[in-house]
């Protein structure tokens, strides 16, 4: 459950994707699932040997966690912009409230229209996207290229990521937030730029 702090209802920024275009950035995670099931069933393959599917599942989960990095820095982002948000707010202004409360509210409790939203995009288990993405970019600070990662990071990605995320999560204390009350909401880069624009057409 998440908490409620003693404040009326309030608006975060909102949370803007830059590397997110919908169904097929979601579906791109399920590709390297996929092909390594093809790898461990060793199906029959005319002309694919398993050295090839096992290149082409290194190629795979690389790109994932290139989309998970730059998803990861748009979510920092953000989380940085409310905490500023907070502190310029006298009634939010609290020792406990942290870069862990809104990523604890974008992972375990986002407000419902997020959630309808991510899931008319294709994104089905946002906690995952979300708590990986940030993973990634507490590990890196600038994206490595290929050569500079172990095959066996690359082949597990998801389950370092998750520790990673798990471990910052619980490095601190944090005041837990109720989506009922931090409303926030999520947009691509493109659907953002549209608003805008047409807000600029309208004044």
């Amino acid at each position: 459950m998440c908490g409620m702090p003693d404040s009326a209802s309030w608006k975060l920024p909102p949370l803007i994707l830059h590397p997110f275009s919908g169904v097929n950035d979601a579906q791109r995670l399920a590709e390297g699932s996929q092909t390594n099931q093809l790898l461990q069933d060793l199906l029959p393959h005319s002309d694919v040997t398993a050295e090839a599917l096992r290149k082409r599942i290194l190629d795979s989960r690389y790109r994932e966690i290139r989309w998970l990095y730059y998803i990861g820095k748009d979510v920092v982002r953000w989380i940085e912009q409310c905490l500023d948000f907070a502190r310029s707010q006298d009634g939010l202004r609290h020792p406990d409230l942290r870069f862990q409360s809104f990523a604890a509210l974008l992972t375990e409790c986002p407000p419902q229209a997020v959630t309808e939203k991510l899931r008319k995009w294709g994104v089905l288990d946002f906690k995952k996207l979300f708590s990986r993405a940030i993973g990634i970019n507490t590990l890196f600070a600038e994206f490595p290229r290929f050569d500079l990662l172990s095959e066996e990071f690359l082949q597990d990605y998801y389950s370092y990521s998750d520790s990673i995320f798990i471990c910052r999560q619980n490095s601190t204390p944090f005041l837990k937030l109720d989506a009922e009350i931090a409303q926030f909401e999520i947009f691509t880069s493109g659907e953002y730029s549209n608003i805008l624009e047409r807000g600029l057409l309208n004044t």
